[in-house]
This record gives structure tokens, C-alpha cells and sequence, in this order.
């Protein structure tokens, strides 16, 4: 996790044009803790984790998992389809959902 999510660090900065001094600065962390975030061999705790999202400008959800608003509302919108048309469903589907769900499929 402490690889994506340095990634993800490293992508994000670029993109905004900051530099590591500057995160560290909007963050409220010193720069050799950043430098370690961004290495991946130290992982931030929750409350600085999400000071580095808010001085990105995204969410903990994005630079933890890569989930985006997005995503979040794709999922939403799947999980009300699946529950509306569930008592449509039969055992099979119902099967090949959990298979998808759980990789398999």
C-alpha cells in the first residue's frame, strides 16, 4: 500500500506543480517525513494523511485506494441496480456477482 500510495503522492504533485517542500509546508509535515511518504518506507498516520489529501486538493480515499468521486458513484449507482432487480435474479446470478465480487470472475 505505502508503494501506490507514494505514487499516487508523487503523481499528484507533479500534477499540481508543487514541489515536495511546498507539500510538506501545506501539510504541516516536516520534509524529511514527506521525503519518507514519498519513498513509500513510512506510511502516514490518519490525521497527516489527510492534511497531505486536503493540501492536494483530493481525498484520503484517492491516496489510499484510488478510489475517486467517480468510482464512489459508479459503485453507488450498482449497488441500487443489484438491489432493485435482486428478486429477478436467479441463483446463477446471483453466483456470478459474488464470483465477480470476489475476483473470480
Amino acid at each position: 500500500m505505502g508503494d501506490m500510495l507514494s505514487a499516487r503522492l508523487a503523481e499528484l504533485i507533479q500534477q499540481k506543480g508543487m514541489s515536495q517542500r511546498e507539500l510538506a509546508k501545506k501539510a504541516n509535515v516536516t520534509e524529511a517525513a514527506m521525503s519518507h511518504y514519498l519513498k513509500g518506507d513510512r506510511f502516514p498516520r490518519a490525521s497527516v494523511l489527510g492534511r497531505i489529501a486536503e493540501a492536494l486538493g483530493t481525498t484520503t480515499d484517492y491516496l489510499l485506494n484510488g478510489v475517486t468521486a467517480d468510482s464512489r458513484e459508479e459503485i453507488k449507482r450498482a449497488n441500487i441496480l443489484i438491489a432493485r432487480n435482486v428478486a429477478y435474479m436467479s441463483h446463477e446470478d446471483k453466483m456470478a456477482i459474488i464470483s465477480i465480487l470476489l475476483g473470480n470472475g
